[in-house]
């Protein structure tokens, strides 16, 4: 079993119904979470890519420390400008106390792209992961909080986590109070080990260091979904209405401020019916555009060779069938009606798998041809890939 299908496996059981967004777990000796990522890798990642501050940055008591202090700047030929980290000087500042961010490694390292797509279908939400590096008891960022619920895995070394609750319940990014400092002692101390899972949900404050030698550590933020947002998306739909649209009776008498407001008041609330939070979640995974890959070099189809490995982009794809017997797939903002016949190819997509077209063929009794021009489809739609291997 992979390491990000153990992250999966963990999040199962009664975790999200007892203890997702109201409490913080921990889960100990999940697997050796060095498989999506090791020193090397971040090597390669930092020396080959131009990682512009502040994707890559450093930090130290809460401060950020200046790009300049341990990147050059590089102009090239067709002048255009990027920040080359010397590797010298970021050793020295890591070494007194620093510690080492990287916003999004999920979009420049494969597996770590797999374990962020694996946490979107389970949590229907966005993630996004960072990865925190530190070799000191220094506290990077001091005691704060998040505006999001966070899945911590501990790579390598150990890391404690002090642990104080939270102060304002749901604080959100744009918010009407912030949240007060905690007073007092924690609520929990706990040190991650390597191959340790922990959750944190949004709001909650902690202060985290390296006591006991280096620690790297990645944090799968989630994309928040509130009860704001629910209305945000009702107010979209609700342009439709004519009592919506029509103007504020600024200069009316009172009579008519009660009148609209006892319309506007009737309409929201028959789109505040018992179903629709399904109706909102299946319009946000339908919308959601995943994270596009080209499959170069083919450019008009998806070549027809049973090899051919293919994979949807986003995780959050949903398929139906309507009262026809057709298959209905809903997915990067598109939707598309198939055959029956399509079903076993759509299902399988959208679970997450990455056959290859002779295993689809074979499962919906389909020619490899068939499934080809299928994938071609959605290949150009940008919601799928294919690749030799």
């Amino acid at each position: 079993m992979t390491a990000f299908s153990k992250v999966v496996e963990s999040l199962g059981g009664d975790f999200l119904a007892e203890a997702f967004g109201r409490q913080h777990r921990l889960w100990t000796s999940v697997t050796d979470f060095s498989t999506l990522l090791s020193w090397d890798d971040i090597n390669e990642i930092i020396a080959r890519g131009r990682l512009e501050p502040p994707r890559l940055r450093l930090h130290r008591d809460g401060e950020l420390i200046h790009w300049q202090t341990y990147a050059t700047p590089v102009t090239t030929r067709r002048n255009t400008t990027w920040q080359r980290v010397r590797p010298s000087s970021l050793r020295r500042h890591l070494q007194d106390g620093a510690s080492l961010v990287l916003d999004a490694v999920d979009e420049l390292h494969a597996p770590v792209e797999s374990l962020a797509r694996e946490l979107e279908r389970l949590f229907r939400s966005h993630i996004q992961v960072n990865l925190y590096a530190s070799w000191t008891p220094e506290e990077g960022f001091g005691t704060h909080w998040d505006d999001h619920d966070v899945v911590v895995v501990q790579v390598d070394g150990t890391k404690r986590w002090r642990i104080y609750g939270p102060t304002r319940i749901n604080p959100m990014h744009r918010d009407v109070k912030a949240p007060e400092i905690p007073d007092g002692e924690p609520l929990a101390e706990i040190t991650l080990q390597a191959g340790d899972m922990l959750y944190l949900p949004r709001g909650w404050w902690h202060a985290v260091a390296a006591t006991e030698g280096r620690s790297l550590h990645l944090t799968c933020g989630l994309q928040t979904t509130t009860g704001a947002d629910l209305l945000s998306w009702l107010s979209d739909r609700l342009r439709g209405s004519k009592t919506v649209r029509a103007h504020l009776p600024v200069f009316g008498t009172p009579k008519e401020h009660t009148d609209y407001v006892e319309a506007l008041r009737k309409e929201v609330a028959e789109v505040l019916h018992s179903g629709v939070i399904t109706e909102f979640l299946d319009h946000r995974d339908a919308m959601e555009p995943g994270r596009p890959t080209p499959c170069l070099p083919c450019l008009d189809a998806v070549p027809a060779e049973p090899s051919v490995r293919v994979r949807l982009t986003t995780a959050r794809a949903r398929t139906s069938t309507n009262a026809e017997g057709q298959t209905l797939l809903a997915a990067g903002g598109e939707k598309w009606t198939f055959a029956p016949a399509a079903a076993p190819v759509l299902a399988t997509l959208a679970a997450g798998a990455s056959p290859t077209l002779g295993e689809l063929a074979h499962a919906a009794g389909l020619t490899v041809e068939q499934v080809a021009a299928l994938v071609t489809e959605l290949v150009f739609a940008d919601v799928a890939t294919a690749s030799s291997r």
